[in-house]
């Protein structure tokens, strides 16, 4: 049994991406324990690149704000799926936040051994995706994390477009994690 941390990085609450998360989280409570964290929910201020937090007691940073229950939260977790919508080819503000804050030393305290990928973009383009993917792909070298799959929707812009099949194909996915 893994515990399975789902960080949404929506901010509209009930759409597609929750509806992907959601689908992927019901998979994967079969067989795991699963947090749902939606960014929209928690105020994370964007990293600064001050590097204060390689030096500070505890490697806190110097923003008082709502990612030290996030971090908590990501040190009990073995695996990470991170769900956002794309507006313009990146992952949302508010999830590219978070993600950036973990540019600290308290990221050697997690047990994260694998990530999932969850995107949603109202365009049909093949490439939609790329950037995203690439960054991705350096996180997993990076971290020597392990893919653990991915869902990539096209073509579903207002709430409630995401198909039954990209539903099913995340709950799958979910389902998978033993």
């Amino acid at each position: 049994m893994s515990k399975i941390v789902i960080l949404i990085g929506s901010m509209r609450k009930g759409g597609n991406t929750e509806l992907l998360a959601n689908a992927f989280a019901r998979g994967a409570k079969e067989n795991n324990e699963v947090e749902i964290i939606s960014v929209a929910e928690y105020k994370v201020n964007p990293c600064i690149g001050c590097n204060s937090c390689f030096t500070r007691e505890g490697n806190k940073c110097f923003q008082n704000d709502d990612m030290i229950p996030i971090y908590e939260k990501l040190k009990e977790a073995d695996m990470v799926a991170i769900a956002s919508p794309v507006y313009f080819y990146g992952l949302s503000a508010e999830l590219k936040a978070v993600i950036d804050r973990l540019h600290t030393p308290l990221r050697n305290e997690f047990n994260i051994k694998k990530l999932v990928l969850i995107l949603v973009g109202a365009a049909t383009l093949p490439e939609l995706f790329d950037s995203i993917i690439m960054q991705y792909k350096l996180v997993l070298n990076f971290f020597h994390l392990e893919d653990y799959g991915m869902v990539l929707v096209r073509g579903a812009k207002d709430k409630g477009e995401v198909s039954e099949e990209s539903l099913n194909e995340a709950y799958i996915l979910g389902a998978s994690i033993k």
